[in-house]
């Protein structure tokens, strides 16, 4: 089946720890802190791609993350940035939040980037932390975590023109005459499940692309058929064309049409007001001497026969016509260096307010609203440490613990307290 959508678990890699580091040199005994600050995280970021053709590829992995930076270390070394991980996703890839489904980006040209994971920052070595009154500091930043999120990916194929009709109307038979797209071909409806693109050639060079969308029937906008995730498909083209069976007679021609109409104005998204090519298939099935009589009572445009190749120069000469007349959608840019695809980048995710330190081999958390929380706080009431406790865990200072490699019994320092690490949440 067509995975038109897909969710994905992305994280930027985690800063470097800085380094707690000092000189020793023969002569120099007592030498200053060298520590060097730890490598920023890789991003973790998605590129569009127009070799791929669905999102199949999150099928098999889901949980993707870039990669770590590198430590500080001594001699004022600083560690080496993450490499960031690059996703490649289909052209028509929508990105979005899993949880309130907000849009982050529309990828809809080859080529075009997003980044959706920003990478931790690198941590502070010993050196950053020497002043005039303590020249040997033995603290050091831990670097902090990457982004991390759950994303929805959803694919809405980018098309020139989209083919669609009922089942078995020779969409998939015609695409063959009219590209270089082998889509499957049987005398059953729904032979074509998922979509396929093709490429269709002019004399002069040109080039133009098709989509087979599998068929649809009345009520497909409420899901009936094979639903309504495929309608969704024919937002991306600029043209449709609207193929129907010749051989059904002209009254059943024109309830099919009706029928395929109304679907596309009860699904919504501007499809009822796109430009459509009226097309006969199967031609060769009607007698010579009713074909223009059909056509005319149809109000089609074209009839052609992928059996035969009757009308297919006609109808390819028609498509390059008819989309070269139709203006091509501009993205609409929100940041001037945003500008080759659509970004809906909602407000990054804050920063954290407080940083994990190793202060003399001891891990200490240090950040202005939670230490003058610590100092307030009387932790011989039960009430004053329950808010504290509190609020350590909205900060999600416990995760950033478990991070630096702290364990169960272990000393915290938190302002003027030294306190023991007892998670909450198991490990």
């Amino acid at each position: 089946m067509f995975a038109d959508r897909a969710t994905a678990y992305v994280q930027g890699g985690r800063g470097g720890d800085g380094c707690i580091s000092f000189r020793r040199e023969k002569y120099v005994p007592k030498g200053g802190p060298d520590g060097g600050d730890g490598g920023d995280g890789g991003d973790l970021v998605l590129v569009a791609s127009d070799e791929l053709r669905d999102l199949s590829k999150f099928r098999f992995a889901a949980h993707f993350r870039a990669e770590r930076g590198r430590h500080g270390q001594g001699a004022n070394r600083t560690g080496r940035r993450g490499d960031d991980l690059e996703l490649t996703v289909p052209v028509g890839t929508q990105v979005r939040l899993r949880e309130d489904e907000d849009l982050l980006a529309d990828l809809i040209r080859p080529g075009q980037r997003v980044v959706v994971a920003r990478g931790g920052r690198g941590g502070h070595g010993n050196k950053r932390y020497a002043t005039a009154r303590r020249r040997a500091p033995e603290t050091a930043q831990v670097g902090e975590p990457g982004e991390e999120l759950w994303l929805e990916l959803r694919l809405k194929l980018v098309a020139d023109a989209a083919l669609l009709g009922f089942p078995n109307a020779g969409k998939s038979s015609l695409l063959r005459r009219i590209s270089n797209a082998t889509p499957k071909v049987a005398d059953y409806p729904f032979t074509t499940i998922e979509p396929v693109l093709g490429t269709v050639d002019a004399s002069d060079g040109r080039q133009l692309t098709v989509a087979d969308v599998p068929g649809l029937l009345e009520g497909a906008s409420q899901g009936v058929g094979l639903g309504d995730e495929f309608l969704a498909h024919l937002e991306r083209a600029r043209l449709l064309i609207h193929l129907v069976d010749a051989s059904a007679g002209a009254e059943e021609v024109g309830r099919r049409r009706a029928a395929i109409d109304r679907e596309l104005e009860l699904h919504g998204g501007g499809l009822a007001e796109r430009p459509q090519l009226l097309v006969l298939s199967k031609i060769d099935l009607v007698a010579p001497d009713e074909r223009a009589a059909l056509i005319a009572a149809t109000g089609a445009e074209l009839a052609c026969s992928a059996a035969t190749g009757e009308g297919i120069d006609e109808l390819r000469g028609a498509l390059f016509a008819r989309v070269d007349e139709l203006p091509r959608p501009e993205p609409v840019e929100t940041e001037p260096e945003l500008a080759d695809y659509l970004v809906y980048r909602p407000q990054p995710p804050r920063r954290r307010g407080f940083r994990i330190l190793r202060d003399a081999g001891t891990l200490r958390v240090a950040g202005r609203e939670l230490e003058q929380a610590a100092a307030a706080a009387d932790l011989e009431q039960e009430s004053d440490v329950a808010r504290l406790q509190d609020a350590l865990e909205r900060a999600g200072v416990e995760d950033a613990l478990r991070a630096a490699g702290a364990r169960p019994g272990d000393d915290v320092l938190l302002g003027p307290h030294r306190l023991t690490f007892r998670p909450r949440r198991r490990e």
